[in-house]
């Protein structure tokens, strides 16, 4: 059988790791954004104790290789907390997002700060409270300065999502990876499997820059004349 062939028979097979390789992105993407959030305004507005707390956090995920917090949390931490029965999949999504919420509260942390201080306290002198000033005045503007940034996360986390294959996860690079060792063909796999990743990675993008443009400030970064 000609490598054509083959990866005409096994192409479906590949293409099924898609599904669970977005799903890792997504569910990634998700977490990262509740966790991240609340952690960038505790950095800006919190206690002492709150940023200390939270800078911890970052400096933790931020400092470990994602293999490294794969096999923490496969091995050490899920079990000793009596959870050894999570899939490969639920774990490989939580790891990913935890180390995506250090990065992102950075992204939208530096997003909050970047709003004039003016504006809180124009808003506190209109009696809103600081809780109510954050999210109505403070938030709706950082999260369009933070979307080009966050949209970041995207291609790194999809990138990442392919080390999951080292706790069996059945994504993309797993499924492909299989299908080597079923027919004794690397090169063709790999590269259609290397080319089904650039396309997500650029349709994602495509899709997140347009959203960009559709929630820009007009008249504020980069796009100002």
């Amino acid at each position: 059988m000609d490598v054509l062939s083959i990866l005409i028979d096994w192409f479906p097979y590949l293409l099924s790791g898609v599904a669970v390789t977005l799903g890792l992105v997504f569910a990634a993407l998700g977490l990262g954004f509740l966790l991240g959030l609340p952690m960038a305004i505790g950095q800006v507005y919190g206690s002492r104790p709150v940023r200390s707390l939270v800078g911890v956090y970052v400096w933790f995920f931020r400092g470990l290789p994602i293999l490294v917090l794969l096999f923490l949390f496969w091995f050490g931490i899920f079990p000793g907390l009596g959870l050894g029965d999570l899939s490969a999949f639920v774990v490989g999504a939580v790891v990913l997002g935890l180390r995506g919420a250090a990065y992102q509260s950075q992204i939208f942390r530096g997003a909050i700060q970047s709003v004039a201080e003016g504006q809180m306290i124009a808003a506190r002198s209109l009696g809103m409270s600081r809780l109510t000033a954050i999210r109505s005045v403070i938030l709706p503007q950082a999260m369009r300065i933070a979307l080009p940034g966050w949209s970041n996360e995207y291609p790194n986390i999809l990138t990442d999502s392919a080390v999951c294959y080292a706790i069996g996860v059945a994504e993309l690079l797993t499924l492909a990876s299989r299908i080597v060792a079923q027919t004794n063909v690397m090169m063709p796999i790999y590269l259609a499997t290397a080319g089904i990743f650039i396309i997500m990675n650029y349709g994602g993008l495509k899709v997140l820059h347009g959203l960009e443009k559709r929630v820009a400030i007009p008249g504020f970064g980069a796009g100002a004349v």
